[in-house]
């Protein structure tokens, strides 16, 4: 490449770094403001939460834009193409990511109307953060092409699995005894399983750093709580 078609690649991959980087902290703020709301069963927080994932939508077009534009221009080989390729994958699951908080953020109202209260909501806030702080690394990760960080995200998925089994037996048991709260255990339930949701999408995105920082891909393992095989 010329030195200046170099330089420009360089600012746009630094471009398409920095868009990430704003969707990843986006998608973070959103699962940590989304279990603030159901912790203090503030709709209004929740609300914003629903409002604000059009902005990570937004920026994911942004992103897919940009890679499609220095493919074409600049036709990055070997190393460089992994990064682009892999910038592409991650922000499709960011955006993904982002949608699951804001199906929690919907659900704080139908449970806030609710009069029981159950054990397992205190449970989530702590599952909900060891998700988020798996996002916040990964990104890191994904920003510093750091394979060992990435490996260690994967690693960290066990302890949302072993959260989301906790909490799916001790709401099934509440349901059996006492089926009127059946109706918020189901809410429960599905807030619980988007969060693990959301510790099996940031394992797929440091499976990504993992290959474009070194090449190599990861063995294959085994997904999701027990509960939850099938799903």
């Amino acid at each position: 490449m010329a030195e200046h078609t170099i330089k420009a690649f360089d600012e746009e991959i630094d471009r398409l770094r920095g868009l990430i980087a704003e969707m990843g902290g986006r998608a973070e703020a959103a699962i940590e403001n989304a279990m603030l709301a159901l912790q203090r069963q503030d709709q209004r927080l929740a609300a914003e939460v629903v409002a604000d994932d059009k902005r990570i939508d937004a920026l994911e077009a942004e992103v897919e834009k940009l890679v499609v534009q220095i493919i074409a221009l600049r036709a990055p080989m070997a190393n460089d193409l992994r990064d682009v390729i892999a910038a592409l994958k991650i922000v499709s699951v960011v955006e993904r990511i982002g949608d699951y908080a804001k199906n929690i953020a919907k659900r704080v109202p139908l449970i806030a109307a609710n009069q029981h209260k159950l054990e397992p909501v205190s449970l989530l806030p702590s599952m909900g953060q060891v998700a988020a702080e798996m996002v916040h690394d990964v990104l890191n990760a994904f920003a510093a092409r750091d394979a060992e960080l990435a490996l260690a995200v994967v690693e960290r998925d066990q302890v949302v699995d072993d959260f989301y089994d906790s909490v799916f037996r001790t709401l099934v048991t509440y349901m059996v005894e006492n089926p009127k709260t059946i109706s918020e255990c189901a809410h429960l339930l599905f807030i619980a399983k988007n969060i693990e949701r959301i510790g099996d999408h940031a394992t797929n995105v440091a499976e990504m750093v993992y290959y474009a920082a070194t090449g190599q891909t990861l063995p294959e393992r085994e997904r999701g709580g027990t509960q939850q095989q099938e799903n």
